[in-house]
C-alpha cells in the first residue's frame, strides 16, 4: 500500500496544509480517507479529479467532509466526457443528507446520489476494492469511525477523530502504520471523548503494538513538536508528524 498525505491540519486549514485527507493506493485502486477543507485542490497534485475509486468519510464534521460539496460540482456538472458513474462513498448514517444540506442548492433532493453511491458505515468488516477494511465506532461527539485497512499482509490504521478508546486500540493492533490524530496538548486540554493528545496517541500505539506512529490532525494552534515529544516519551517505535505531500510505503 502507498499512503499519501493530502491534508493533515485539524479543525481548520493551516497556512501549510488542507484539513484531513489521505490517499491510499494499491493494485491501481485509489481510496480517499476524508475530504476536509481545502483537500480537493491538494488532491489534484496526486491524481486526477476522476481517478478516485472510493471515498471513506470517518465522520461528518466539516474538516473531514466539506470538500465533498466541491467534488459534487466537479462530478455532477462535468460536460467533457459526460457525467461520471457514481463513486462509492462510505460514511456514517445521514451522509447524503449532511452533504445536501451543506451544499444548500442541489438541483433536486437526490442529486448527490446521482454522482455518489452512498454506503452507511457501521462497525463491521467488508471489502473496498482490493482492501479488507474493518471499522469501529470511536469516541467523538458525533458518530465517528476509525478504520483498519489490510492488503498484502500489511495493515494501515487511521483513527479519524477520537478520544481514548478501546475500539481504537483494537483497530491499531499490530498495525504497520498507525495514522493517529493528536489535536490536543498534554496538560492543556482535558476534554474526554473528543480528541487525543500526543501522549495519548503514543500510549495507544504502545498498547496496540503498532510498528510505526504518524501523528496527524494537529490544528494550527497546537505545537506539533510538543506532541511529537510527548508521544516519543511513551512509545518506543518510530514516530513522525504527518505533512502535506508526504508518502509512505506500507
Amino acid at each position: 500500500m502507498k499512503l499519501t498525505v493530502v491534508g493533515c491540519s485539524g479543525s481548520f486549514p493551516s497556512a501549510e496544509s488542507a484539513c484531513s485527507s489521505y490517499l491510499v493506493e494499491a493494485d491501481g485502486f485509489r481510496l480517499l480517507l476524508d475530504m476536509g477543507n481545502g483537500a480537493l485542490g491538494e488532491l489534484q497534485r496526486h491524481c486526477g479529479l476522476y481517478d478516485l475509486d472510493a471515498i471513506f468519510l470517518s465522520h461528518l464534521h466539516a474538516d473531514h467532509c466539506i470538500d465533498m460539496c466541491a467534488y459534487f460540482v466537479a462530478r455532477y456538472y462535468r460536460h467533457d466526457g459526460g457525467r461520471c458513474a457514481p463513486i462509492p462513498v462510505y460514511g456514517p448514517e445521514g451522509t447524503e443528507q449532511r452533504l445536501t444540506t451543506a451544499y444548500a442548492d442541489t438541483p433536486t433532493a437526490s442529486s448527490m446520489s446521482e454522482v455518489f453511491d452512498f454506503h452507511t458505515v457501521k462497525p463491521c468488516t467488508f471489502e473496498i476494492g482490493p482492501f479488507t477494511v474493518h471499522t469501529e465506532r470511536v469516541a467523538h461527539p458525533v458518530e465517528a469511525y476509525g478504520i483498519r485497512i489490510e492488503h498484502g499482509g500489511r495493515i494501515l490504521t487511521y483513527s479519524g477523530d477520537t478520544g481514548v478508546s478501546t475500539a481504537l486500540d483494537e483497530l491499531a493492533r499490530d498495525a504497520d502504520l498507525f495514522l493517529c490524530e493528536a489535536a490536543f496538548t498534554h496538560g492543556k486540554e482535558n476534554i474526554p471523548d473528543l480528541h487525543l493528545n500526543g501522549r495519548e496517541a503514543g500510549q495507544t500505539a504502545a498498547r496496540a503494538g503498532a510498528r510505526r506512529l504518524v501523528l496527524t490532525h494537529i490544528p494550527p494552534w497546537t505545537d506539533p513538536q510538543v506532541n511529537l515529544a510527548d508521544a516519543r516519551a511513551v512509545y518506543d517505535g518510530p514516530v513522525g508528524l504527518a505533512a502535506p505531500r508526504q508518502t509512505y510505503e506500507i
